[in-house]
């Protein structure tokens, strides 16, 4: 961390400074004639303002012995940088500093702590429960699909857990949901599998493709389950073959909120998730897909259960609620499919 500098002016003399040689620069600088305000001194960069120009930023950089002031000025031919140290004058903007009352920068700064990335659930046999351990989900939608038992086999003989979705809105449409806990799966074992056999044939449907990872919200009393085991166990339920797939981007109205009213928010719309979900109506699956989704959507939603109506029913009902209501930019597109095949994998592999 530097030592602070107080808010005051650098006093610019014209008259040093002509010895370009040792600074390795041959061609002339404009030299300043006026004082230049300190304007941001707590900045790592410091903010200089002339009366008669737009503010400039300063880097520092503290070598043994030297302290060096690193900034740009407007030159006849474009801006310039000055990096030189000057065996302890300040310097900057091309231009000798000679009356400065900054004190010297300590050297180094404080540690950046990294942030912590882990998933956290409640307290679990007397201790927080941690994890960096998630489930990622992948749902590609396809055309041209005269055989889907043939590409459910064809993904068989891989080491990811897959499941095949008939697309109730396209006779010749199919779409395949991959399961991993490693990511890299997509890319190493999925993407070559849709690339040879039956599966070669088929026409992408990009504005159907759906990523996401399990999350947790910090209170779940086995994390494990909630981030693994439950999902895994919905998607690949027998009894529930029916599925409604779909991202969703929160407005940023509702990052806004206190955190107190966003809870308020989101338990009335899980309320009714968990009324439909303990009628064995629909279970949901919640991905987060920051960053991971080509049109920028914050989640992606699977909706699983045994008939199609009250897959449709829960969503109707959502509509009424806050989240849905005020605090969604976009919602949708909606794939609809019924389950051809699953392949589940032994518990023992890491996938």
């Amino acid at each position: 961390m530097r030592s602070r500098v107080e808010p005051g002016v650098l006093e610019v003399t014209a008259d040093i400074g002509h010895d370009l040689q040792r600074l390795g620069r041959q061609r002339h600088r404009r030299m300043l004639h006026d004082a230049i305000d300190v304007v941001d001194p707590e900045a790592d960069a410091l903010e200089m303002k002339r009366r008669d120009r737009p503010i400039e930023r300063l880097g520092f950089f503290d070598e043994p012995r030297e302290l060096v002031l690193v900034g740009r000025h407007p030159a006849d031919d474009g801006e310039e940088i000055v990096e030189a140290p000057l065996r302890g004058l300040p310097f900057f903007g091309g231009h000798f500093v000679r009356h400065c009352k900054m004190p010297r920068m300590e050297k180094g700064r404080g540690r950046i702590e990294p942030p912590d990335l882990s998933e956290k659930g409640g307290v679990k046999d007397g201790q927080p429960q941690r994890s960096d351990d998630r489930l990622f989900m992948q749902l590609l939608a396809f055309g041209g699909c005269a055989d889907p038992g043939a590409v459910a086999r064809q993904l068989e003989s891989t080491r990811v857990e897959t499941v095949v979705y008939e697309d109730v809105n396209d006779p010749r449409g199919i779409a395949v949901l991959s399961m991993t806990r490693t990511p890299a799966d997509f890319v190493e074992v999925v993407r070559p599998a849709l690339a040879q056999g039956p599966c070669a044939s088929l026409t992408l449907k990009p504005d159907y493709t759906m990523l996401g990872r399990t999350y947790s919200l910090g209170y779940e009393p086995d994390l494990k389950d909630s981030l693994i085991d439950r999902p895994r166990r919905t998607v690949l339920n027998h009894d529930w073959p029916w599925a409604i797939w779909y991202p969703l981007r929160r407005s940023g109205r509702f990052a806004q909120l206190p955190d107190k009213e966003q809870r308020t928010i989101l338990a009335e719309h899980g309320a009714i998730g968990m009324t439909f979900g303990a009628g064995d109506y629909a279970h949901d699956i919640r991905l987060a897909c920051h960053g991971l989704d080509r049109d920028d959507n914050d989640f992606v939603i699977g909706l699983i259960g045994k008939d199609l109506f009250p897959l449709s029913a829960v969503i109707q009902a959502m509509r009424k609620t806050q989240q849905t209501s005020l605090y969604l930019d976009r919602l949708g597109p909606f794939f609809v499919g019924r389950k051809v095949s699953q392949k589940p994998k032994a518990k023992s592999h890491k996938t």
